[in-house]
């Protein structure tokens, strides 16, 4: 076979995340191919799987597989002989009348025309193995969305948990200050103090009340969002989350292994470097056209007419029989220039997507820093956010009191109230972000697509809606295409059986 032959793409990367990672985080082998099961949580456990049942997305990028299937099989069939045409013709005619002759005369055959281009330089079979390749980068690209999915799920269920603490919190505190309220409001009517007082307690509980609609408004759109996700009307999905439940809590330590794991893990990697397999098959089939190409051909028919002393009966006799076979071939030596392009064309294509698989991998190990950075300090912030609360709490009720016992000015319950219920928002924020960044975490190493693996890239209703309408053999199958992980083998993906 002429042109290149595809090679995995050196990809650089560190040994190490960072020699300091080591609170929270361990370098052995991540097992994250049920990542969400961490939190143990139910309610999450049945959205995950509830969503990869049902979401249309997912199903888009499974249908792109099984068209990738059927693309395959095209091409495969350019190896047998592209032209088989069964042909036949009746016609009436009239003609001029000539002696011993009918002017009117019916003439019918039929025919067999077959040919052959032979594989001579593997053009063929370079358009097989792009094919091929295609085919598995589309179900790394099943695979990338799964990751993609599970992640968005968990992030938005995170989210609405965050949001359902806020709410709480903010009621919490509407309580406090409504109480803060009615204690200056008393006072004022005894004239123990002026209705700046009061009025100053009123600004602060409206402002706090205030904040409950707008929390509200996130939280019907993160719900909207994982509805949509989940494939389901919004008010389907409220039976699944039922009441409010705490944030989820992350573990105290997460494997992240060591960055050469994402040339295995990532989906989305595996993808870019099929992708540059499947484009460097191309330079061989373009190459392919600079050369000659050999052609097989043949034609078989039989021919008659009653025009004179034949009938139509006699189609079949061998006086009717006609054929011609032989070889043939073809050359386009004044497209050299045009060719030629053609081929630098798919090579620069080639040379976009190595440098693409490269960028890929630098981007993956920037996610897997970020979200691992993320995490990290947001474990060190929700420590502190707590004893801030702590003491907010504590200054809270000392202000009070002391307002109570005419030893300070109402101002130091506004600011300690305040405090109070800024600290406890910032602290569900935080408590929130843990998991949220835990999460993004993950989906950078690309962990979650391994427990699909064999399942069928569309659900069974899509699949017999599918085989209703068109014959569609075995290609609805689960098939066998995913491929190892790249660096674990020479061969980066099955090959076709030529």
């Amino acid at each position: 076979m002429v042109g290149p032959d595809f090679e995995q793409p050196d990809a650089t990367v560190n040994e190490t995340w960072n020699p300091d990672d080591t609170q929270g985080i361990s370098r052995r082998s991540a097992d994250d191919a049920r990542w969400w099961q961490v939190f143990n949580d139910p309610v999450l456990d049945t959205l995950v799987r509830t969503a990869r049942e049902q979401n249309l997305n997912l199903q888009i990028a499974g249908l792109r597989v099984l068209e990738a299937r059927a693309q395959l099989g095209i091409v495969t069939g350019s190896l047998y002989p592209q032209s088989q045409t069964l042909s036949g013709n009746y016609s009436y005619n009239r003609g001029e009348k000539t002696p011993f002759t009918s002017r009117h005369f019916n003439q019918a055959g039929v025919g067999f025309d077959t040919g052959w281009e032979l594989d001579f330089w593997g053009k063929f079979r370079r358009g097989i193995e792009s094919a091929d390749a295609n085919l598995v980068a589309n179900i790394a690209s099943y695979d990338d969305v799964l990751v993609t999915l599970t992640a968005e799920v968990a992030r938005n269920y995170v989210l609405i948990r965050t949001l359902e603490e806020r709410i709480r919190l903010a009621r919490e505190n509407i309580v406090i200050q409504q109480r803060s309220l009615e204690l200056t409001r008393n006072q004022f009517e005894t004239g123990s103090v002026t209705e700046l007082d009061m009025q100053q307690a009123t600004t602060q509980l409206r402002n706090t009340q205030a904040l409950v609609p707008n929390l509200l408004i996130s939280l019907e759109q993160a719900q909207h969002a994982l509805s949509i996700l989940m494939g389901m009307p919004p008010q389907d999905l409220q039976a699944m989350l039922g009441s409010a439940t705490p944030i989820p809590t992350a573990p105290a330590e997460v494997a992240v292994g060591i960055p050469a794991d994402l040339l295995r893990r990532r989906p989305d990697i595996r993808q870019a470097e099929l992708q540059a397999a499947a484009q460097s098959a191309q330079i061989g089939i373009a190459d392919a056209e600079l050369l000659p190409s050999f052609t097989l051909f043949g034609s078989i028919g039989w021919n008659v007419n009653d025009a004179g002393q034949d009938s139509l009966g006699d189609l079949f006799e061998s006086s009717s029989l006609r054929f011609s076979t032989g070889p043939a071939f073809q050359w386009k030596i004044l497209n050299y220039g045009r060719l030629k392009n053609q081929v630098r064309v798919q090579d620069a294509r080639f040379q976009q997507l190595l440098t693409n698989y490269e960028n890929r991998v630098l981007n993956a190990a920037g996610e897997v820093k970020d979200a691992m950075s993320g995490f990290l300090h947001s474990k060190v912030e929700t420590e502190y956010r707590k004893q801030s609360v702590a003491a907010a709490k504590r200054a809270a009720d000392l202000s009070m009191l002391q307002y109570t016992e005419g030893v300070s000015l109402y101002q130091s319950v506004l600011d300690a109230t305040r405090s109070l219920a800024s600290q406890q928002d910032a602290w569900a924020q935080t408590r929130g972000n843990i998991a949220i960044n835990l999460i993004a975490l993950y989906k950078a190493l690309g962990g979650g697509w391994e427990v699909h693996a064999d399942r069928d890239f569309v659900p069974q209703d899509v699949r017999r809606e599918m085989q209703q309408r068109t014959d569609w053999g075995e290609l609805l199958e689960t098939g066998n295409e995913r491929p190892p992980a790249p660096g674990t083998d020479r061969d980066l993906w099955r090959k076709p059986d030529w």
